[in-house]
């Protein structure tokens, strides 16, 4: 090697970030050194004066993991590659963690005269593992779920109350993406929201509609918050849950008692005024149609009395399973009271309520009871006028109920609309 390759290889050596020290190949000596850089020596502690010709045997102690030594003998002997990880001791008696290689440098014969050895302290990496460790296993001792994921969305970590909470095994959570546990009862709207929240940096909280690994739902309180590095840029997110699924089945089951008819299943009267309010709101603002159906069991007391009330209760609950059965799912069928129902038809004008109503009429009509026989339906229907009052709206329906029953019972009869002359 010429002088410039020489200098120019000690000035690499010399001004390189990484600890980098060359023995000497003589083993009776202890492989002793020739070179230490100054990244070393702040690794170590030590000067190169007083590493000069000593063996970095001075480096070990107790701690040193005498497996890794006793490897690291044999490549020396031997002429191998190593590479390994133990504890050190600095020159004050503090301890680090350090990751090294050495390879053996040979001349033009073969024959090895140095040994090279980079070298890594690692103790910080170390001490964030344990530390990382330790928080995994204090958050996996945690009740609530909770579950962390990358920028993209991949589960990175998910805690044994998740899983159990989810049905999935960390193992099929761990890179894959929480829309695995999406049920599809929350509408674009809502994920836009959670998506808004966290692009501007906020907490997205909400109860979500999950769905568990066997196919059965069930409610979260969630709260997910994006963790930022130190330029700003999200790195992760978390979610810390709780399950509230008991608390919003009983929740659902009080809305369920203050809402519904405990015989028929249909809305009761208070709420069904509600529905009616909202649904004649709706129609005003946005100039839809409305119509109103208002039914009645024709001769229903004589039910009751001739055959008892179990009876009747059996009447009530078959007309009000025909008229759920026959309405569509946002239309409000109402228990308006004793043996009297009302159908709120909303963006439903006059012609296809008519029909709706026929078909209802008909099909009580054909249904048998095994002890009462039959049933029918007198029904008076309404439509919406502008600007019409509700209590105006409900008395045409009812008088044009009446006028059904006193011409002859099961029929439809129709209301004229507000003003019309008496036909």
């Amino acid at each position: 090697m010429s002088t410039l390759d020489s200098n120019l290889f000690h000035a690499a050596v010399m001004q390189s970030w990484n600890a980098i020290v060359i023995t000497s190949a003589d083993h009776a000596a202890g492989y002793p050194v020739l070179i230490a850089n100054p990244a070393f020596c702040k690794m170590t502690g030590y000067t190169l004066d007083e590493l000069k010709g000593c063996s970095l045997k001075v480096l070990q102690g107790p701690e040193t993991d005498a497996a890794v030594i006793e490897e690291l003998r044999a490549c020396l002997t031997e002429g191998r590659f190593f590479e390994g990880t133990a504890i050190n001791y600095r020159k004050d008696g503090t301890t680090y963690v350090v990751h090294w290689n050495i390879t053996p440098i040979r001349d033009t014969d073969g024959v090895i005269t140095h040994f090279v050895s980079v070298q890594e302290d690692i103790s910080a990496y170390v001490r964030a593992s344990r530390e990382n460790r330790l928080l995994a296993r204090a958050l996996d001792a945690s009740g609530d779920p909770i579950m962390v994921t990358d920028a993209q969305e991949r589960i990175l970590f998910a805690n044994a109350a998740f899983s159990k909470t989810t049905g999935y095994p960390a193992e099929d959570l761990i890179g894959s993406t929480p829309s695995l546990l999406r049920s599809g009862r929350h509408d674009p709207e809502f994920y836009t929201a959670l998506r808004r929240a966290l692009a501007s940096g906020r907490d997205f909280r909400a109860t979500f509609i999950n769905r568990r690994r066997d196919g059965s739902l069930y409610h979260a309180d969630q709260s997910i918050s994006p963790i930022v590095d130190d330029a700003g840029q999200t790195t992760h997110y978390v979610c810390v849950s709780r399950d509230v699924t008991d608390q919003v089945d009983r929740e659902e089951a009080l809305l369920e008692a203050a809402t519904r008819d405990a015989l028929t299943g249909l809305y009761n009267r208070r709420y069904g005024d509600q529905r009616l309010d909202d649904a004649l709101e709706r129609a005003e603002a946005l100039g839809h149609p409305l119509s109103l159906i208002l039914a009645d069991i024709d001769h229903f007391k004589q039910i009751n009395d001739r055959y008892g009330h179990p009876a009747g209760d059996r009447a009530l609950e078959e007309v009000g399973r025909i008229l759920r059965q026959s309405v569509r799912s946002r239309d409000a069928v109402i228990r308006w009271g004793g043996e009297e129902f009302m159908i709120v038809l909303e963006d439903c004008p006059l012609q296809p309520a008519t029909e709706l109503a026929e078909r209802i009429r008909l099909k009580v009509s054909e249904y048998r009871d095994a002890t009462f026989g039959g049933l029918t339906l007198s029904l008076g229907l309404a439509t919406f006028a502008a600007d019409e009052p509700r209590k105006r709206l409900v008395a045409r329906a009812d008088a044009a109920l009446h006028d059904a029953k006193h011409a002859g019972r099961n029929r439809l009869s129709v209301a004229a609309p507000p003003g019309a002359a008496p036909g």
